[in-house]
């Protein structure tokens, strides 16, 4: 008995230093496996629907959700990607050309409120100095955004091998999932039902994650952007796809752009279109998260709204942009883990409570017989 008990120990070593040593080995190519099994599980019923349509052929079922994933996802990404960098460059060259004054709204507060500027000139504030101060910032701003814009741009060799392991490993995620998916259960220690039970969640929470964050953000940035566009604002796309960005911070999200831009057109005196806009912000973007994401996130994740939003801001700072998804599928595990141990090892909702004036001993035993504490049992029974 000592020696197989020391052959396993041996031999669960090995397993974790080689299972340890395989996630090292792969390095850099986590993270596109990590999004080859997000895209699946979203994907598995439009897989599922091809496979009965083709009577169970599952290769050619794969390649039509793969050929899906390409036209739905990958493509208006990139996309979308292109126009965004070109319109960063330009606006970084506009406002480097002095062809968007920033320092307006500045000036504008000195030509409105001259007694304020008046005062705090008293107080030693330098107006001119917060003019270069903002134009210099605005300038620094627009150059590191089209600077790294443009690094991932030049980066194109590399995205495109990561796209490439991403589909490749997605094809099979999709076709073998099922299977896959049973190989690990009957291989992990866990016990098979508590198993299911976590593959289930964390299929729920990432679908509900990617409806909830992307659809949220998809949504606001084409109403920001839209907007910019139908009020003649520059780079409509650019800002648009800022503001869906921005729409996954709490409380602020999309606000980081349109009340500036607000400001900005009441500085230059475009009362109007300062008016449309910031009522297009306030009443129909600032309510769009409201109303989306209890529908999209919560219910289907099954997750209180603070969780949702701290392991959300957690996966951002720890996983960068992956951390949006990531951040609450850990949570989701996190609540369901507790959840198993809190069920199987905690303590019973039907644990004998204590008997005012018994010993433990005589509260055991009354357990034993209720009778004994119950006596108008008695002719219930007899009855």
């Amino acid at each position: 008995m000592t020696l197989r008990s020391l052959e396993n120990r041996a031999f669960l070593a090995l397993l974790t230093v080689v299972t340890l040593a395989f996630a090292w080995t792969l390095g850099g190519f986590l993270m596109p496996v990590f999004w080859a099994v997000v895209l699946a599980v979203l994907f598995s019923p439009l897989f599922g629907w091809f496979e009965r349509r083709l009577g169970g052929r599952s290769t050619l079922a794969a390649l039509l959700t793969l050929a899906t994933v390409l036209v739905a996802v990958v493509g208006p990404l990139v996309t979308l990607g292109v126009l965004v960098t070109e319109e960063a460059v330009g606006v970084y060259q506009q406002v480097s050309r002095g062809e968007i004054d920033i320092t307006e709204p500045v000036a504008a507060v000195e030509r409105m409120l001259p007694q304020l500027a008046e005062r705090a000139e008293e107080i030693g504030v330098d107006f001119e100095q917060i003019r270069e101060n903002v134009a210099s910032s605005a300038l620094a701003v627009s150059q590191e955004v089209a600077s790294r814009l443009l690094g991932f741009g030049q980066q194109a060799v590399t995205f495109t091998l990561l796209l490439a392991v991403t589909l490749y490993v997605l094809f099979f995620f999709v076709r073998d999932g099922e299977a896959l998916r049973e190989t690990l259960i009957r291989a992990l220690p866990l016990g098979d039902p508590r198993e299911k039970r976590l593959f289930t969640k964390f299929a729920a929470v990432t679908r509900a994650t990617v409806k909830g964050t992307f659809v949220i953000a998809a949504v606001q940035g084409t109403i920001g952007g839209v907007s910019f566009w139908v009020l003649g604002l520059g780079s409509p796309v650019l800002w648009g796809v800022m503001m869906g960005v921005f729409s996954l911070l709490p409380a602020v999200g999309g606000a980081l752009v349109w009340v500036p831009a607000a400001l900005y057109l009441l500085a230059t005196g475009a009362w109007v279109k300062a008016l449309i806009l910031g009522g297009i912000g306030a009443g129909i973007m600032g309510t769009v998260d409201n109303a989306l994401r209890p529908v999209l996130v919560g219910r289907d994740a099954g997750m209180p709204d603070y969780m949702i939003l701290l392991s959300t801001l957690g996966g951002l700072a720890t996983f960068g942009f992956s951390g949006l998804v990531m951040g609450p599928i850990v949570a989701g595990l996190f609540l369901t883990v507790w959840e198993i141990f809190t069920e199987e090892f905690g303590p019973a909702d039907d644990a004998p409570a204590e008997v005012p004036g018994l010993d433990p001993p005589e509260a055991e035993a009354a357990e034993d017989d209720p009778a004994d504490l119950t006596p108008e049992a008695a002719p219930v029974e007899s009855a």
